[in-house]
């Protein structure tokens, strides 16, 4: 377990049918494919051995298509379903130990959850579905409503307070969902697809949000989507998943650039490499007949920023960090990821 990580998840199972238990505990029937382990035994496991850590201010987004377990891993991590085995140590405690009253406890002061559902509460004016939850800890209406107010300046709904849900937009709706998760404080909030019922536009001004939200208040962020284009824009880190087993894990740098097998490969296809790989992964060695009176890059900088300064230098570039020369970067370089 890494112990600078706030989250820490090992061998996570997530098991549904008739004795699921007995599957982690089974060489021969974790070895089964999810076909096979149905016909077998009539269980689905939905979530097979997922291990990964999540840093403090990080945004992990863990992505895969409809039915890799994706939300039922994020459900996992907060005991709305309960797994099946592993540990999901938050903050140092396994909370597959907690019970019902640590459980709570951590639900309103540790982490929150944004649902693709909004459930907001149609006879609740907007400042009292953002306080809601700061409610039903106990707090005084007067300092509630100073909490609520703060974090629906800071989602962008002034003037909204006494909204009902059915006069706003869906877009709307869905930022008060975000600040009534923000209302509480909490260290960690989780994301199941939350944004994937909204329009294209609205949707991707809600991932601006995310980001300037993240930007802003610094919270470590658990994403989960089915959309690459997203996740790309979203995440630190991305995990993807398929039929319930971990593919990769890595950067949107790494996955582009060093797909881990046929699948993530074929899943990033599409992706304008220079949109997502920085300098570090394009960049050659020096050679002797290289002139290095040029400019200097991070190793960092995505290559599509990289473009014009490499194409008006009209020679190697170099490629330095901590005042360290790690490469150079040409044009040709360049033209062969941007092409």
């Amino acid at each position: 377990m890494n112990t600078e990580a706030v989250i820490s998840v090992r061998d996570l199972w997530k098991v549904f049918g008739h004795k699921a238990d007995q599957v982690p505990r089974s060489a021969e029937l974790s070895a089964l494919s999810r076909r096979e382990l149905m016909d077998k035994t009539g269980c689905t496991a939905a979530v097979r051995e997922v291990s990964f850590d999540v840093a403090p201010g990080e945004v992990f987004v863990v992505m895969g298509l409809s039915g890799s377990g994706k939300s039922t891993l994020v459900r996992c991590l907060t005991r709305l379903i309960e797994p099946t085995a592993g540990e999901v140590v938050f903050e140092g405690e396994d909370i597959l130990g907690a019970g019902r009253k640590r459980l709570r406890e951590l639900r309103r002061h540790k982490f929150s959850m944004v649902f693709q559902n909004f459930g907001l509460l149609p006879y609740r004016q907007v400042v009292d579905n953002v306080s809601y939850g700061l409610e039903i800890r106990g707090t005084s209406r007067a300092e509630r409503t100073a909490r609520a107010r703060e974090v629906i300046s800071l989602v962008g709904l002034d003037g909204y307070e006494r909204s009902y849900p059915d006069q706003l937009s869906g877009g709307m709706q869905q930022r008060v969902g975000l600040a009534r998760a923000l209302a509480g404080d909490p260290d960690v909030l989780y994301f199941d697809e939350p944004f994937s019922a909204l329009d294209p536009l609205i949707r991707r001004d809600m991932q601006n949000e995310v980001i300037r939200l993240h930007r802003e208040v610094g919270k470590t962020m658990v994403f989960i989507t089915h959309d690459l284009s997203e996740a790309l824009k979203l995440g630190d880190r991305i995990l993807i998943m398929r039929d319930g087993k971990m593919v990769q894990c890595g950067t949107g740098a790494e996955l582009v650039g060093a797909p881990a097998d046929d699948y993530v490969r074929d899943f990033v296809s599409d992706v304008p490499k220079a949109n997502v790989l920085t300098l570090r992964w394009i960049m050659r060695d020096r050679r002797e007949s290289d002139v290095l009176d040029g400019p200097e890059l991070s190793p960092d900088v995505i290559v599509r920023d990289a473009v014009r300064p490499v194409l008006a230098a009209g020679k190697p570039v170099r490629v330095v960090e901590n005042g360290t020369l790690l490469g150079v970067v040409t044009t040709e370089e360049i033209l062969g990821v941007a092409a």
